[in-house]
């Protein structure tokens, strides 16, 4: 497990400088984040935001298809559709990278700092507080586990007003505004465990 996840922050690591040397702005999310803001995990594949905005978003992919494959015949077609490019390093990593222009996506971004993994391995994340919106918004169980593993780990360090003043406007176009609620629960769980020494 533990080499296939230094294989994947290696992939990552590569795809930060092909991304950096375009004067891209992007960060990573999912897994790769996790490491830096939860408990290490063994996750896949790579997850990005990279600010495209509206309007040019064929120059982006294409670009990016210079460099990584597409995992389906229509990535391209795909991409522009649903702005998000399904590709694989040429090393067999799976590659997803959000195609961001929503206002949260671009504050994501800037408010996203460089994590030194090791010597030779930096790589861009969002901030904890970014990760937590990312994971509550998808809800998956994959997700919930994550989002107690952040909030645990970070305990007393987050900006919990930041997290809710940007999840409950994504909520509400969702039509799911139970999921605030829920997270309230597991933010009270971890914390009367962390109190009780639990």
């Amino acid at each position: 497990m533990i080499g296939a996840v230094e294989e994947l922050l290696r992939a990552a690591s590569k795809v930060e400088v092909s991304l950096s040397s375009r004067g891209w702005r992007f960060c990573f999310i999912g897994g790769v984040s996790v490491q830096r803001w939860g408990n290490p995990r063994f996750t896949q594949d790579i997850d990005l935001t990279l600010l495209t905005g509206f309007g040019d978003e064929e120059s982006f992919v294409d670009s990016l298809l210079t460099e990584l494959d597409p995992r389906r015949p229509d990535a391209r077609e795909f991409a522009l559709k649903r702005r998000v490019l399904l590709a694989r390093t040429r090393e067999g990593v799976d590659v997803d990278i959000a195609l961001g222009a929503l206002p949260f996506e671009e504050r994501s971004v800037t408010r996203a700092s460089r994590w030194q993994v090791r010597d030779d391995v930096a790589l861009t994340t969002c901030s904890a507080e970014d990760l937590l919106v990312h994971k509550v918004f998808a809800g998956r169980n994959q997700d919930w586990f994550d989002v107690e593993q952040v909030l645990t780990r970070q305990h007393g360090k987050l900006d919990l007003q930041l997290v809710r003043s940007e999840l409950e406007p994504l909520l509400e176009l969702k039509d799911d505004t139970a999921a605030i609620g829920t997270f309230e629960k597991t933010r009270a769980i971890v914390d009367r465990r962390l109190r009780s020494g639990i």
